[in-house]
Order: structure tokens, then sequence, then C-alpha cells
């Protein structure tokens, strides 16, 4: 009798944390869905983009499409004039690891004048990425740029934190290649609103930067 009461409770807690985190997802997609563009005729024109760090190559060496493919809709933002500026946050935490220098040397091969990009090294998270845009670039909004799912969540995240944000979508990984990241975008999700709910702050702030002074 005691492992089957057992078994109904592991039942029951799966059933809450499915519950909790399907609701999660539809909160953010609803919350988030009148802020995402994915057309350059459409979208309205901020000062500063704000374009999310990853990774530029895999672990076995190949190219990263979600790099790549937010390199290319940054790039294609600053051309149609659709943003003066773009801060380049990412992780460089490790010496040998720099995320947004390696998006600004990839901005700039693309046309993108050296001037125009600003870079944050303590990008960690998205939560670190968004709150530093106002904290330390003093952007009140801004055009977040990353995949849709992605941009979802930092749109979610940015406006929880009074900036008017809105996002551009970067072209997506083909669903099979994905799989594995929009399965832990899930988790992410919930993370942000427990965040949300303690007042989590980033890892780093400090010195403020004037972009365009």
């Amino acid at each position: 009798m005691k492992k089957v009461n057992k078994v109904k409770l592991i039942i029951k807690l799966l059933v809450l944390v499915g519950a909790l985190l399907i609701s999660t997802n539809v909160y953010v997609k609803c919350k988030s869905s009148d802020f995402l563009y994915s057309s350059l005729d459409s979208i309205p024109h901020n000062k500063v983009a704000l374009l999310l760090g990853t990774s530029k190559r895999l672990s076995d060496g190949r190219e990263n499409a979600y790099y790549s493919y937010r390199i290319e809709a940054a790039v294609a933002l600053y051309k149609a004039g659709k943003v003066d500026y773009i801060i380049a946050s990412g992780d460089n935490s490790q010496k040998d690891y720099d995320e947004p220098t390696d998006m600004k040397n990839d901005l700039v091969a693309r046309g993108v004048p050296s001037e125009r990009v600003y870079l944050d090294y303590a990008g960690f998270r998205t939560l670190d990425s968004v709150v530093r845009c106002k904290a330390i670039f003093g952007q009140g909004s801004c055009t977040i740029v990353s995949q849709a799912f992605h941009n979802e969540r930092a749109v979610v995240l940015a406006r929880h934190h009074d900036i008017e944000a809105i996002g551009f979508n970067a072209r997506d990984v083909d669903a099979w290649f994905g799989l594995k990241t929009n399965l832990r975008e899930f988790l992410a999700r919930f993370k942000m609103v427990v965040d949300m709910v303690i007042g989590k702050d980033p890892k780093y702030l400090g010195e403020k930067v004037i972009i365009g002074g």
C-alpha cells in the first residue's frame, strides 16, 4: 500500500511540474506576442539593438547556426536603418572565451562600423544582458536580437524591468537541431518567472557607458 501511495505522489508531482511549465510557457508567449517582429519593413526604429550572445562554435567545432543567424539579423537591422548602434552582450567569464568580441568582429566584417558596436562582457545570462542594457548602457528602450523563442522570454523580462523592448527574430534552426534547446527553454522560462518574483539581479553591474557620446 505504501508503494502505491508513493507512486501516486510521484505522479501528482509530475503533473504539477508539467502544469507549471506549460502555464509559464503560455504566459511568456501571450505577454510577448505584440512586441515581436520578423520583418524589416514593419519593425519600428530604435536607437540600440541588444544582440544576445551565444557561442560561435559548437563543441565539435562546427559553426553554431544560432550565432550566425543572430549576426545576420543584427547586420540587416543596422543596414536597413532600423537601429543606430548595437550592444553585443555575451559571456566573457573565461580568458579564452569571448562572445562579445566574436560578435563585434563578425558585425564589423559584414559592414557595421566598429564605433557603432558596444561590448557588454558581463551578459552571462539573458537577465544580465537585459538589465545591464538599461542600468549600464542607459537604454530605456531597445530592439532585442535573437531567435523567436529566446526573444519571447527576453522581451517579457525587459518589460518587467521597465524597458520598452521589442524583438527582432533571427532565422531559427531546423526543428531536429534545435530540439534540445527548445526543451531547455521551458525550464528557462520557469526560472525567469522565479527570478522576477524574487527580484534577481545581474551578477555584475559596474560603470555606466554612454552610447553615441
